[in-house]
């Protein structure tokens, strides 16, 4: 099995995006699985046609997109993705389209693919907190998780799909405000490596449920 595991360069003046610097930790394979690894750009126009370009090269059998949100305080897993896109912040092209569509012809949601509940279990099972979420935002995160499940609906049926939003990490919180939410580095790509654990362990689903 193969999974190309996706983060995001530093958007919104950080220096770094702990989405990436978390994936660039993880082992080279995960329970059998070989990983892949890709920074995607934080530009709506691009994040898209990277990560097809990159499953065009590998074939991979599974796709896991990973972002930085913020505001929370744990690893989250997510279920489903809008066709809706409401920039309250620029990309890193300086676009910041609102009140739009991901794709015009594309269903109003698509639900992951990936056993969001027993990635979640995983996490927690070894001690670190995560849970599923139910919104990815209307920011380039959700456009690239939308944007993958829609390729993959129209054009790989045999790949499977997700989304993970993890924490600032620890050095983004210098200088923020008493009590902004964060994870260590290292405790975020160990609840990657224990989410993508619970992918290659469990069963296909047309609905992320289990």
């Amino acid at each position: 099995m193969k999974i190309l595991v996706t983060g995001f360069d530093p958007f919104g003046g950080e220096k770094v995006n702990p989405s990436y610097e978390a994936v660039k930790l993880l082992p080279p394979t995960i329970a059998g699985a070989e990983i892949i690894k890709l920074e995607v750009p934080t530009i709506f126009s691009k994040c898209g046609s990277v990560v097809e370009q990159t499953i065009q090269q590998y074939q991979p059998d599974v796709v896991l997109n990973v972002g930085q949100a913020g505001r929370r305080s744990q690893v989250t897993v997510e279920k489903v993705a809008i066709n809706f896109v409401d920039a309250k912040i620029p990309d890193n092209d300086g676009k910041k389209p609102s009140g739009v569509s991901v794709q015009d012809k594309g269903e109003t949601a698509y639900f992951a693919t990936i056993p969001i509940n027993a990635m979640v279990e995983n996490v927690i099972k070894h001690g670190l907190p995560c849970a599923v979420s139910y919104t990815a935002g209307s920011f380039v995160c959700n456009y690239l998780m939308y944007t993958v499940l829609y390729m993959i609906a129209q054009s790989y049926p045999n790949i499977r799909a997700g989304f993970i939003h993890v924490p600032l990490e620890a050095g983004q919180v210098i200088g923020k405000p008493d009590g902004t939410a964060f994870m260590s580095r290292g405790d975020i790509a160990k609840s990657l490596e224990y989410a993508i654990e619970a992918i290659v362990t469990g069963k296909n689903v047309k609905n992320g449920s289990k």
